[in-house]
């Protein structure tokens, strides 16, 4: 696996959380805020060709 798919990966998995522990809180901005970066780092990982989970 190279660095770039770790990088996607980690970012992912940090982003994922966050978004969780926004939702719980019920920080309405931070939630859409990291929605929008998870899209982004899918995009990314789809157009480079990495495997994700859907």
């Amino acid at each position: 696996m190279g660095e770039f798919t770790t990088t996607i990966e980690r970012r992912l998995d940090q982003a994922y959380r966050g978004l969780k522990e926004a939702r719980c809180a019920g920080d309405d901005y931070l939630a859409d805020t990291l929605g929008a970066e998870i899209e982004d780092l899918r995009r990314l990982a789809d157009e480079h060709g990495v495997p994700l989970p859907r």
